[in-house]
C-alpha cells in the first residue's frame, strides 16, 4: 500500500515560523501603504496595462509564491482604487476605518468563528448582542429591544420591510403576499436611498408598491404629502404597511421629520422604520438632531459609515425582536435546538455569519461614546469651515444639515458645478462629487475621514478658487 502524505499543504497552511515571518512582512508593507497614502492622488490612473494583462493570464494551473502575489495585489490596489482612506477624499460615505476595526478583522480572521448559533461561538455572539443592546439604548429605544448585525444598510432595511409585512399580517411568513386582502404599500421620501426599490422587489411586493413622497423644499419628507398619499392609498383599496423615514439622506444629509412620521405611522397602524445608516452616528451627540428616532419600530445604522469600521457592518435594531424571529424562523435537523433570542440563523437573514460586530465593539470600547461624539463634532466643524470659507468666495450653501456634508453652488450658478468638480478631481489631491438637491446640481463635499484636517479644507478652497469657468 502506497504511503499517503498526510502533512498539511504548505502553500495553504504554512508552518508557524513561516506564517509569522510572512505576517510581519505583510504588516510592514501595509504600514508603508498607509504612511504613503496622503502623498498619493486620491484617484490614481488605474491599474497598468501590464497589471491587467498579468491578471487575465492567470489560469491558476501552477502555484505561485504568496509574497509575490501579495505585493502584486497591493500594487493593484494602490494604482487601481479610488482611495477612500485618503484625507482628501470628501465623497460618498466610505470611511477611513478606525484602527480598532482593522484589529478586529485580524482577530476574527485567526479564530474564524461561525456565529449563526450561540452554542458554537458564545463569546462572539454575546459581544454582538451586547453592542446591539447598547446602541439601541443610546438611540432611546425601549428595554427589551434587540436586533443583529447585517452585511450593510440594504440588508437591515430589507429586514425592516419584512418585519413590517409580518406585523401587517401574521400569515405573511407562511403565505407571503397572499396573506394580504389588499396590496401592501411602503412610503419613503424622494430623497431616500432608492435601494428601497430593490428591497421591495426582493420582498415580493414589487417596485410599484413603493411610494416616493415629495420633499418640503429642504430635502426632507413632507408630512402633509405623506398623509395625503396614505389616505389616497386607503381610499384606493391598498394597505399602507410601513413608513421608512431617512436620518441622513445620501445627497445632502437631511433628516426627515421623525416625530411627525412616527405619529402618522401610529395613527394609521403602520410600522415605523428609520434608515439612519449614515446619520445614526449622531446618537453619540445629545443634540436633538435625531429626535423621534426612539419611536421607531426598527432602525438601520451602518457601523461602516460614520462609526468608521471596515466595510460590511450594518446593524438592524428593533423594539419588536419577536417579529424578526417570526420572519426568519426555521427548523433544521442538523442544527441544535434554537434560541430565537441568541441564535442568529433563526432571527436574521444570514446563516453563515462573520463576526463583524467585533469591529464596533473594539472601536466603541476604545473611544467610548465621548470619543465618537468628538469624532462626529470634528467632522461637522470641518464641513462648516468649508461652507464658511466658500461662502466668502461667493458660493451658496443650499443644504442646512446637522451632518458633516455641504452642498454648494458656485458663484456662476448650478450649471457650473460639473466644471468645478472636474477641476478638483484633475488636481488629484481631492475627490468631491456632484449631487442633485431639490432638482438642481450641487457640488457635494462630505467629511468621511477622521484624519482630514483644516489644512486639507483650506487647500481644497484654494483649488476651487483657482478654477476658471
Amino acid at each position: 500500500m502506497t504511503k499517503m502524505n498526510t502533512n498539511p499543504n504548505g502553500s495553504l497552511f504554512p508552518d508557524h515560523d513561516s506564517l509569522t515571518a510572512a505576517d510581519h512582512r505583510l504588516t510592514e508593507r501595509l504600514g508603508a501603504a498607509r504612511r504613503l497614502m496622503p502623498s498619493r492622488d486620491v484617484v490614481p490612473g488605474g491599474p497598468s496595462g501590464v497589471w491587467l494583462r498579468e491578471l487575465r493570464s492567470m489560469e491558476f494551473d501552477q502555484p505561485k509564491e504568496l509574497a509575490g502575489l501579495v505585493e502584486w495585489v497591493i500594487e493593484g490596489l494602490e494604482t487601481g482604487t479610488v482611495h477612500v482612506t485618503h484625507p482628501g477624499y470628501l465623497g460618498l460615505f466610505n470611511p477611513a476605518p478606525t484602527f480598532a476595526a482593522e484589529c478586529a478583522d485580524r482577530i476574527v480572521s485567526v479564530f474564524n468563528p461561525q456565529i449563526c448559533v450561540h452554542s458554537h461561538a458564545p463569546a462572539a455572539v454575546e459581544i454582538e448582542l451586547h453592542v446591539i443592546r447598547e446602541v439601541a439604548r443610546r438611540a432611546g429605544m425601549p428595554d427589551g429591544s434587540g436586533g443583529h448585525f447585517t452585511s450593510g444598510g440594504s440588508e437591515a432595511n430589507l429586514t425592516g420591510m419584512l418585519c413590517a409585512l409580518q406585523a401587517g399580517s401574521p400569515a405573511y411568513g407562511d403565505d407571503g403576499l397572499c396573506a394580504f386582502a389588499h396590496p401592501p404599500c411602503i412610503f419613503v421620501s424622494e430623497e431616500s436611498h432608492l435601494a428601497w426599490l430593490k428591497i421591495a422587489h426582493a420582498a415580493g411586493v414589487g417596485r410599484n408598491a413603493v411610494r416616493l413622497i415629495q420633499t418640503d423644499g429642504r430635502g426632507r419628507m413632507d408630512p402633509e404629502a405623506l398623509t395625503e398619499t396614505i389616505e389616497t392609498d386607503v381610499r384606493s383599496g391598498n394597505m399602507p404597511v410601513m413608513i421608512a423615514a431617512t436620518a441622513g439622506t445620501t445627497n445632502a444629509g437631511m433628516v426627515d421629520p421623525l416625530t411627525q412620521c412616527g405619529e402618522i405611522a401610529r395613527k394609521h397602524g403602520m410600522w415605523f422604520h428609520v434608515d439612519a445608516a449614515w446619520g445614526g452616528a449622531l446618537i453619540a451627540r445629545d443634540t436633538g438632531a435625531l429626535r423621534g428616532i426612539e419611536q421607531a419600530d426598527s432602525i438601520t445604522i451602518d457601523a461602516h459609515k460614520w462609526f468608521a469600521t471596515t466595510m460590511g457592518a450594518g446593524m438592524f435594531l428593533t423594539s419588536r425582536p419577536d417579529l424578526a424571529a417570526q420572519v426568519f424562523r426555521i427548523d433544521a435537523s442538523y442544527m441544535p435546538r434554537s434560541d430565537t433570542a441568541k441564535d442568529f440563523y433563526v432571527n436574521s437573514n444570514q446563516w453563515s455569519r462573520r463576526f463583524v460586530g467585533l469591529r464596533m465593539f473594539l472601536a466603541l470600547g476604545t473611544a467610548g461614546w465621548i470619543g465618537y461624539a468628538d469624532h462626529v463634532e470634528r467632522a461637522i466643524r470641518l464641513a462648516d469651515r468649508l461652507a464658511w470659507l466658500l461662502q466668502h468666495e461667493g458660493w451658496s450653501l443650499v443644504n442646512h444639515s446637522p451632518m458633516a456634508v455641504a452642498c454648494l453652488v458656485p458663484p456662476e450658478g448650478h450649471e457650473a458645478v460639473r466644471n468645478y468638480v472636474d477641476a478638483v478631481r484633475s488636481d488629484g489631491r481631492f475627490w468631491v462629487s456632484t449631487a442633485i438637491f431639490e432638482g438642481k446640481p450641487v457640488l457635494r463635499a462630505c467629511i468621511t475621514n477622521g484624519r482630514t484636517s483644516e489644512r486639507d479644507i483650506d487647500a481644497l478652497v484654494e483649488v476651487l478658487a483657482s478654477v476658471r469657468v
